[in-house]
């Protein structure tokens, strides 16, 4: 009976201990300070340091040098220009990481499209566009919606997303007031019924990040970070700071928990531009989880992704408060309304609108030409050309549909190359 009560209270003990989901990912906006070449490619530095494509090539080899290492990606604008460069081997090795889930593609639109300045149908177009692209080269469409930094969000994006087979949506920026309500009565996690007349079709659960989408404070690894130590865990230096670090992160966590309803905790490790040297990065995480382990915090640390994350909450089988409404206006401090990008550039605006209904007429008359033409062989022969043509339209559409493009919130040269 000893032994039985014994096992009974390690079994409540384990269900208890904090399940923390690191999550680690680059923030990649297709244009904003800089232009998505620009970005892509590294240059005019002096702007921001960023460069996507060394992003991807050590993210892609730090995942190789350890398979419990795990990444996200978002934003198919800059993913497929990568791909594309790749030889067939290194394609066969992604496509192996993806497949046994240590890299995951989240959202994946051509880019995070801002939800305000939006038109529905070039929402769901640039959706259309990535994940063609992704069940194409990896049989793979995501089931997760992942806005983290668009400017306020609304039921009608929420919408969007139940309605294309989505089964989460997980947003960050909401109203600072409304943050701090949600963080007293653990209503960061709900199920947002985004529209009364689609009902239940329309429902997705919603998860609000703990703030924002960066490192929890002191821990930001990234060789951008200059005021976050790395873990140095060599006990004969005099800087030897592992006991410090692990009671650091562990206080972090646990500030977290206290605001969400369950044992299952995200940590999002990572931020814009970020993981541009992705073993500097894995390298002092590796070594946070180790130490994590040996230190009697009451947690359980490791890599995942967003699939991993919500499958668990999913098996606990929690009930949740609903939401209708939007996350509008956005509002991060007392008088600091998000609002002024509902009406900022409207010439791209009107720019981006009138492509819009070019694109829509160019592409019912290439389905009208492939279904009733006459002579279907010739039709058939020119399908692929034809389809080609368009491609690039489509593609830019996609970039204009990014947060800090229609919107406005981009820099004057860089909305000039929009």
């Amino acid at each position: 009976s000893d032994l039985l009560l014994c096992a009974v209270l390690v079994s409540v003990y384990a269900a208890d201990r904090l399940q923390v989901h690191l999550i680690p990912h680059s923030h990649d906006d297709v244009g904003w300070l800089k232009t998505v070449d620009q970005y892509y490619y590294g240059s005019r530095n002096e702007i921001q340091h960023a460069g996507v494509q060394y992003i991807l090539d050590t993210a892609i080899q730090a995942l190789q040098n350890d398979p419990s290492r795990k990444f996200i990606y978002v934003e198919m604008a800059f993913f497929t220009r990568w791909w594309n460069e790749q030889t067939d081997q290194k394609k066969e090795i992604v496509r192996q990481l993806v497949k046994n889930g240590q890299l995951e593609f989240i959202n994946g639109g051509w880019c995070m499209n801002d939800e305000a300045s939006t038109y529905y149908t070039d929402i769901i177009d640039q959706l259309t566009l990535g994940h063609a692209f992704l069940l194409q080269e990896f049989n793979v469409i995501p089931k997760i919606g992942w806005h983290i930094d668009p400017f306020g969000h609304s039921n009608a994006q929420a919408s969007i997303f139940a309605q294309m087979g989505f089964d989460v949506f997980l947003i960050s920026r909401i109203d600072y007031q409304d943050r701090e309500n949600r963080r007293k009565n653990k209503e960061h996690q709900f199920i947002w019924k985004s529209s009364q007349s689609l009902g239940a079709s329309a429902d997705i659960f919603s998860h609000i990040t703990f703030d924002g989408y960066g490192n929890p404070d002191h821990f930001c690894f990234d060789q951008q970070c200059n005021d976050d130590d790395p873990m140095m865990d060599d006990p004969d230096l005099s800087d030897f700071n592992v006991k410090q670090m692990t009671d650091l992160f562990a206080s972090e966590i646990r500030e977290h928990a206290d605001t969400y309803k369950l044992n299952h905790i995200l940590v999002t490790m990572g931020g814009d531009f970020n993981y541009e040297n992705a073993e500097m990065n894995f390298k002092n995480m590796d070594k946070l989880l180790k130490y994590m382990k040996t230190g009697h915090y009451d947690m359980d640390v490791f890599y995942s992704t967003p699939s991993q994350y919500f499958e668990a909450i999913n098996k606990l089988n929690a009930t949740w408060n609903t939401k209708q409404d939007d996350f509008f206006p956005y509002a991060d401090g007392p008088h600091a309304y998000w609002t002024g990008y509902f009406t900022s550039r409207p010439t791209l605006k009107g720019y981006v609108r009138e492509l819009s209904s070019l694109m829509h007429s160019a592409d019912n008359l290439f389905s009208t030409g492939v279904v009733m033409g006459a002579d279907r062989q010739a039709v058939g022969i020119c399908v692929d050309e034809l389809r080609e043509t368009l491609d690039p339209l489509h593609a830019a559409m996609g970039i204009a549909q990014h947060h800090d493009a229609v919107s406005g919130t981009e820099k004057q040269h860089v909305a000039n190359d929009y």
